[in-house]
């Protein structure tokens, strides 16, 4: 499909990090703008002063809806699909895209790899980035991670790689978004009160490996079954990776060991590491790699010298044999379990926060195998407290701050324990998001006085 954006009419709905890359991007290519916000104009005066250089018509606000001009519209990510000006614009005909779809259909570089799945986008994408670095390419983190995309197209070179972590909300509205490598990394309930079910949630995340072709690659979890039989509907080449079974053909663990298997040739890659990284994760991008033709020797020696990022199973300190852990980016039950499973010992988990919708009966089937103390807090704590009874973990403790569930899960602690901060839920409620709520565990760990 050809854009042409020269004098054509297009909106920009949602004036955030992504919106503003859209808009630079549009008005070098000659387009008239329509920019469209929730908010009013005094409240984006600090926004709107990165692009005073640019002519634009406004609805702000409460502003008249007025948007029967536009070619097309670009909505921003996280804006859901059951808005006003969402709704006009169908009934009105009008294309919608996000910024990932704009990007892919305005670029002669279609060098792109997708990193996508509920948990581990952003460390698997952080970590594959540092890969083709090393392996001396030109590369560009987009998405959820990096610049905005729509900046980053004008920058690049055909030549250029782009790794580019996606969410539900950014592949929603795509149609024809194609990447060379598409990894799929897991799938479980997440974001429904965004999208009302897991169907759709899941339908979201399919579309650009529905998309592929023979010539292009999916990276695809064999542990997830969900994932495992989508695979039946692909027509690209596709590379398994397990962190449960020794494949006949893909990458897999064996005795903390990671191998890669094709053609009936074995080949040992790394031995694991107990680094708080997600080994799935580990295997995500070693498919990805391969599949891209990397020495496998230098994703080796990335793995070995990578260190998780903060808030994601982040080390914090060690307080008299004490090990503590932030891994506050886990929002949602499966982010958790696999954060329990990365780390070996005795452990304490501190859970609980915004309710999403989830269900906790599977984590508390890991707690019971995997935690001797569970605190909790936040808006889920009655109903985690409920499925912990009910499935016979009374070590279960009801706190109200941050501060008390650092002190309560210390006063509980002996020497070797492990104490996690991983809510499986998200911050809303108690804090502005992931990352406040994560640099607060920090500091009270920092403040725990010792004799």
């Amino acid at each position: 499909m050809k854009l042409e954006f020269k004098n054509k009419n297009i909106g920009i709905y949602g004036i955030g990090i992504s919106g503003l890359s859209t808009v630079k991007a549009l008005n070098r290519l000659g387009a008239n703008l329509t920019l469209i916000d929730s908010k009013r104009a005094k409240d984006l005066e600090e926004v709107l002063s990165r692009i005073e250089d640019v002519d634009y018509v406004s609805i702000f606000g409460n502003d008249k809806l007025e948007i029967s001009h536009l070619d097309l519209l670009v909505k921003s990510p996280g804006i859901p699909l059951n808005t006003d000006v969402l709704k006009k614009a169908r009934n009105l005909n009008i294309k919608i895209v996000t910024d990932l779809e704009l990007a892919y259909l305005i670029s002669k570089n279609k060098n792109m790899i997708l990193v996508t799945g509920t948990n581990g986008k952003t460390t698997t994408t952080t970590l594959l980035g540092e890969i083709f670095k090393k392996a001396n390419k030109k590369v560009h983190l987009a998405g959820n991670i990096g610049k905005g995309i729509m900046d980053l197209i004008f920058q690049s070179n055909q030549e250029d790689v782009f790794i580019i972590e996606a969410s539900s909300f950014q592949l929603e509205s795509t149609k024809e978004f194609k990447p060379k490598i598409s990894l799929f990394i897991n799938i479980s309930p997440d974001h429904l009160d965004w999208h009302g079910n897991f169907e759709d949630y899941f339908k979201s995340k399919k579309k650009a490996f529905i998309n592929q072709n023979k010539n292009d690659w999916s990276i695809l979890n064999y542990d997830n079954d969900l994932i495992r039989d989508f695979s039946k509907e692909l027509n690209s080449k596709i590379i398994f990776f397990s962190t449960k079974e020794e494949l006949e053909e893909g990458i897999y663990l064996k005795e903390n060991k990671i191998y890669i298997k094709f053609n009936n040739k074995i080949e040992k890659i790394i031995d694991i590491e107990e680094k708080g990284i997600i080994t799935e994760n580990l295997l995500a991008a070693i498919g990805v790699s391969y599949a891209y033709g990397l020495d496998m020797s230098i994703v080796e020696k990335v793995i070995k010298e990578f260190s998780p990022l903060e808030h994601r199973m982040e080390f914090v300190k060690n307080i008299k044999g004490i090990d503590f852990y932030n891994d506050s980016k886990g929002t949602n039950p499966e982010s958790t379990i696999k954060a329990l499973q990365s780390i070996k010992g005795s452990k304490i988990l501190i859970a609980g926060g915004y309710d999403k919708g989830s269900e906790f009966g599977e984590l508390i089937k890991e707690v019971l195998l995997e935690t001797k103390d569970l605190i909790i807090m936040g808006e889920t704590k009655d109903k985690i407290m409920k499925e912990a009874k009910k499935q016979g973990f009374n070590n279960t403790f009801e706190v109200k701050t941050m501060r008390e569930a650092v002190e309560k899960a210390f006063s509980l602690a002996e020497v070797h324990d492990k104490i996690i901060l991983s809510p499986a839920c998200a911050s809303w409620g108690m804090y502005k998001n992931f990352e406040e709520r994560g640099k607060d565990f920090k500091k009270q760990v920092k403040n725990i006085k010792v004799d």
